[in-house]
């Protein structure tokens, strides 16, 4: 993986990674690389500076652990308070999604496929519900056109 500081054409900068510097560039040429403020597709590769660890560093840094990464990311010099402003942003109207759907649906739980089914095929009134499903109920939901969706689940709800 690589990430590249990139500035698009209205001066906005923010960072991406990529699988490789070819992945990059192909993305760049079916312009599938897009500014997150504005939706430019017109982007160029910023001037990095290498992070480059020297032999010693390396004998005594212990491996990161995922924390450390996410400290890292969140302070990672590409970063911009318009996209940090953006993810808060982002992560409130999720919540807020999530706590719609709450307060407006029963929430059914491991019956939740069983209970789907039965609203799609009009056994049982049609009413706002939610409840647990593995990927593979999921699944077979979507495959007989019942219409389900995950509720979005934000890193804070884990806790």
């Amino acid at each position: 993986m690589i990430r590249y500081n990139l500035r698009c054409e209205r001066g906005h900068t923010f960072e991406s990674w990529f699988q490789s510097s070819s992945a990059y560039e192909a993305q760049e040429k079916r312009k599938l690389v897009n500014c997150p403020a504005c939706g430019s597709a017109k982007v160029e590769r910023a001037i990095m500076a290498p992070q480059i660890v020297s032999k010693k560093g390396r004998e005594s840094a212990a491996p990161a652990t995922p924390a450390d990464v996410a400290a890292t990311e969140v302070a990672a010099p590409g970063s911009t308070p318009l996209l940090m402003a953006q993810e808060r942003e982002l992560r409130a109207k999720i919540k807020e999604l999530r706590d719609h759907i709450v307060k407006n649906a029963d929430n059914v739980g491991e019956r939740f496929p069983n209970e789907a089914r039965k609203m799609h095929y009009g056994d049982i009134e049609h009413r706002p519900i939610y409840g647990e499903a593995s990927p593979d109920e999921a699944r077979a939901l979507i495959d007989e056109g019942v219409e389900v969706s995950p509720l979005p689940v934000l890193p804070d709800d884990r806790n």
